[in-house]
């Protein structure tokens, strides 16, 4: 996030060391050009030789810059490696200017306003603690210079008829032209880093806000895309529910018209009744089963949540079921592990999960085949699966098992009646309560359906009762 929110200026470090090289192009130009000319003016009798060679070394370390801005080493840190070339070529120029001006004059030179310049540009550049550094550099330096040669420790080169060749001997005159650039430098580095401080707060910030306008675009292509799924699998709910509803419906209607208009023979009057009470018997449990998938889903029904054991309401379904499991003469094996700790739930919604499970392992086992049943503790979760030994799934229609109406072609060819929803149902329940629901399957050898529950007050599992 450091890296997104970095001004411009400090991303481009390379872009304004480059600008840097290219500006000094402008400035050697102008200040040679100023240089000849006022020697062709006014004779000023100046050094051409120490200039030549001045020129030459600017020109080399000008090239070398550019030659080192357009080249970075390998491997590294450009926004160091930049900020340091960048500080080099500032300081690098100051002391080039000093020595200009040593050759043209010392401080009979108006030419010191040029430090003024540089420190302006640092400023720009760099934070506002670089620019003070810059100010006192270009101070520094000026102030060696004309002290040392005012000490004589530094051949003096005076600008003949410009200035009176023993000013720079004058401390009245060296003490004003100290504080001139001192107070200059100083004051241009408080300005210029003041205003790039405000400039780059509010790119910051522009930056910072552009940042929260993209986070909250995506946000809402997100909720868009997510808006236009529930859509799309609302359509598609609607669809298989009016298809579903409509086929027992049309099946009444038929047997009630060959009844009406006397197509039924009176022997096979009750058998015509019969399946039509079978079929409105499967629209009334469509129907209850789709109110249930419509109260598991919906998170405003928190009534009656409370502790639950959930082992007794396995047996409770158990009881329910002994009829069902009898007829089939099927093996019941149930293990629960004791001490079990509660989970926080509906005593409705998990007697809904165990109800599914159990029916359907007993609907799609044959006859003396056996059913499985454990409830044991792990960490803090309550572990329930039912196996069997039925049917089993493909393993291409198991991604498929908990989806709502889904049926797999092999119960649909064992029971012929079924609303698909009973294990959508049980996957909203235990979702609805922080656990977790899974499958396995071999087929023709049977499943295990398994969920899992958050515990309350969980405590080291007990070794399980068999």
């Amino acid at each position: 996030m450091g890296d997104l929110f970095r001004i411009p200026i400090e991303r481009a470090m390379g872009d304004r060391t480059r600008w840097l090289v290219r500006f000094r192009w402008l400035l050697l130009m102008v200040a040679s050009a100023a240089v000849l000319l006022l020697d062709l003016a006014f004779g000023l009798g100046l050094p051409y030789g120490p200039l030549a060679i001045l020129l030459a070394v600017v020109l080399g370390y000008h090239a070398a810059f550019w030659w080192l801005g357009n080249h970075p080493p390998q491997g590294a840190r450009l926004r160091c490696y930049y900020a340091n070339l960048l500080h080099t070529q500032i300081l690098t120029d100051m002391v080039a200017l000093t020595a200009l001006l040593h050759l043209t004059g010392g401080l009979e030179n108006p030419l010191f306003a040029l430090y003024v310049l540089l420190v302006g540009v640092g400023s720009i550049l760099t934070s506002p603690a670089i620019s003070y550094s810059y100010a006192a550099a270009a101070t520094g330096l000026w102030v060696l210079l004309t002290l040392l040669e005012a000490c004589g420790v530094l051949r003096h080169y005076n600008l003949a008829g410009f200035r009176s060749p023993s000013r720079y001997r004058e401390w009245f005159h060296l003490i004003s032209v100290w504080l001139a650039v001192g107070s200059s430098s100083f004051g241009i580095a408080y300005l210029c880093s003041g205003i790039m401080q405000y400039v780059r707060r509010g790119e910051r910030e522009l930056l910072e806000a552009n940042a929260a306008c993209e986070s909250r675009a995506a946000e809402l292509q997100r909720l868009n895309q997510k808006l236009q799924e529930l859509d799309q699998s609302r359509y598609l709910f609607v669809r298989l529910v009016t298809h579903e509803l409509r086929a027992p419906v049309a099946a009444i209607q038929s047997f009630l018209r060959l009844i009406l208009e006397g197509y039924v023979p009176e022997d096979r009057l009750m058998e015509i009744i019969d399946k039509a009470e079978k079929r409105a018997h499967d629209q009334l449990e469509l129907i209850g089963d789709l109110l249930d998938l419509a109260r598991v889903q919906d998170v405003r029904e928190q009534h009656d949540v409370g502790l639950l054991d959930v082992a007794a309401v396995l047996r409770d379904v158990l009881d329910m079921m002994a009829a069902r499991i009898e007829d089939k003469r099927l093996t019941l094996d149930v293990e629960v592990a004791p001490d079990l700790p509660p989970v926080m739930a509906t005593e409705a919604h998990i007697k809904q999960v165990w109800t599914n499970l159990v029916s359907n392992a007993i609907k799609y086992t044959p006859e003396e085949g056996g059913v499985s049943i454990r409830l044991t503790q792990e960490g803090g979760l309550i572990r329930g699966t039912v196996t069997d030994t039925g049917i089993g799934i493909h393993p291409e229609e198991l991604e498929h098992i908990f989806e709502d109406f889904f049926r797999t072609d092999a119960a649909k060819a064992m029971a012929r009646h079924g609303t698909g929803l009973g294990l959508s149902i049980v996957k909203s329940v235990v979702e609805r309560y922080g656990g977790e629901v899974w499958v396995e399957s071999v087929v023709n050898k049977g499943s295990t359906f398994g969920f899992t529950l958050p515990a309350v007050g969980a405590h080291p599992p007990s070794s399980p009762a068999v």
